[in-house]
């Protein structure tokens, strides 16, 4: 059986993304410092697959520990990075933080790579790379410019670090899956999205909103120049993204080439007032919305063309908007808060 270890892996992609690699029959080993998930992820990946994974709960900007686990898993055949820190609002309030984790945290696991010689590394980027694109959709080709906020540049100067290490090695490759926006919940409501504190994203507030956590959704500007004045996005979901990796790593295997970039969405862009009444049409529950100033950071619309993905990795978005947003519902309604 192939090992691939994933950094991050019981947040929120890393854990959906564990589970398509064990149904997919790897071994996965877990990496996480529980910063911004909870250890009873674990129960859901084994409640799903059968398979409990091997866990081990480290900081990935913490050398000696992280390089004590690429010791005891050197035999792995790749590694999955997930573990960053996420939230564009605050990484424009407190930027140190963000560089100091997201850059120290891969250059750690990039160094250990090298010196037990795993030769694959799938890396979570993110479409925060393209800014506000001045054509769309975007395609890989599309410039990659400074993005509005720190998270997004620490994903941009990432890929530039990750392509200098792979052009130095002859043996290392890598993917870079550039993500849209990630949304919905395993269809077992076993696994799903629980940011710890304030959600920084849109879902999550919707289902913490309409099951009563919050008393209203803030909608952040209406008055961009979309359809319905709010920002738009490609929200895609989570299985469908997850099991981009397993394409990725089985390419890897294949020794095809040294670097390569994809766009990880659905081609198509709903605005966050389509996302709400996808909410109410398909769960049923009025939402409590009022429209606040628009956010720093945030880019007006961008979305996916997927054409690349679909064609090399043999991978496409399969799942719906609607089904998406109802399994969110599902996963909130299940969720045991203290």
């Amino acid at each position: 059986m192939q090992k691939v270890i994933i950094t991050g892996g019981t947040g929120y992609i890393g854990s959906h993304t564990v589970v398509e690699f064990q149904n997919a029959g790897f071994e996965v080993v877990v990496i996480d410092n529980l910063s911004n998930s909870i250890i009873e992820v674990l129960d859901g990946i084994e409640k799903i697959t059968g398979i409990r994974p091997i866990f081990y709960q480290v900081d990935v900007t913490e050398q000696k520990d992280l390089e004590i686990v690429f010791q005891k898993h050197g035999d792995a055949v790749a590694i999955i990075h997930f573990a960053a820190y996420k939230a564009v609002g605050e990484s424009v309030q407190e930027p140190l933080k963000y560089y100091h984790n997201n850059i120290q945290g891969l250059l750690n696991v990039l160094s250990n790579m090298l010196k037990y010689d795993i030769p694959n590394l799938v890396f979570s980027s993110s479409c925060t790379v393209y800014g506000q694109p001045d054509k769309l959709p975007v395609t890989e080709d599309t410039p990659v410019v400074k993005p509005e906020s720190p998270y997004g540049n620490t994903k941009k100067i990432n890929e530039e670090i990750i392509d200098d290490t792979i052009n130095s090695s002859e043996n290392l490759c890598a993917i870079s899956l550039r993500y849209f926006n990630p949304i919905g919940a395993h269809t077992s409501a076993y696994i799903g999205e629980l940011p710890l504190g304030v959600p920084d994203n849109l879902l999550p507030y919707i289902t913490q909103t309409a099951i009563g956590l919050r008393k209203e959704l803030s909608v952040f500007g209406d008055n961009y120049n979309t359809p319905d004045g709010t920002a738009i996005r490609d929200y895609i979901n989570v299985c469908d993204l997850a099991k981009a990796h397993v394409f990725a790593v089985k390419r890897l295997l294949n020794n095809v080439l040294k670097y390569e970039i994809f766009n990880i969405g659905t081609g198509k862009g709903s605005s966050v007032m389509e996302i709400i009444k996808a909410f109410e049409t398909s769960t049923g529950q009025k939402l409590n919305y009022k429209i606040v100033d628009r956010r720093a950071g945030d880019i007006e619309q961008v979305w996916a063309d997927t054409s690349k993905a679909n064609k090399v990795l043999g991978w496409k978005a399969e799942v719906s908007l609607d089904e998406t947003v109802k399994s969110a519902w599902e996963w909130e309604k299940k969720v045991k808060r203290d």
